[in-house]
């Protein structure tokens, strides 16, 4: 992992993506490298900066996370996926994991677990997606 754990985040709030760059900004060997503020840009995004790891809030404003973690389909090479929402009811979480999402956490209690998965990732040595 030569340049290290790369990183999008996609949530349609700039002060959550704010507060989520300045927590991945202090993880060593993990860098944001794309922010989206919704899906559109999300896809472009995807295709642009090929993330190792994507942190995806559910409710975007021009359309639904689950709907671009559908896209990326639970076989994917990658990216890895990281769900943060609001929406973390027991039916949303299932849906997220079966379509592919690695992790779901609540972004009212669970919002410290990212940093903490990407160090440990990191840490893993992850080797990326293998987009090719």
């Amino acid at each position: 992992m030569s340049d290290g754990l790369t990183v999008l985040i996609v949530d349609d709030s700039e002060m959550v993506r704010k507060r989520l760059r300045a927590l991945v900004d202090d993880v060593a060997g993990v860098r944001v490298v794309g922010e989206a503020g919704g899906l559109g840009e999300a896809r472009a995004a995807l295709e642009a900066v090929r993330p190792d790891v994507v942190v995806l809030d559910l409710r975007l404003g021009d359309g639904s996370g689950l709907e671009l973690l559908r896209e990326m389909g639970p076989c994917r090479l990658a990216p890895r996926v990281i769900v943060l929402s609001n929406e973390a009811w027991p039916q949303y979480r299932r849906e997220c994991m079966t379509a592919g999402a690695d992790w779901f956490f609540d972004k009212t209690d669970e919002f410290h677990r990212v940093p903490e998965v990407l160090a440990a990732e990191a840490a893993a040595g992850f080797d990326g997606p293998g987009w090719g």
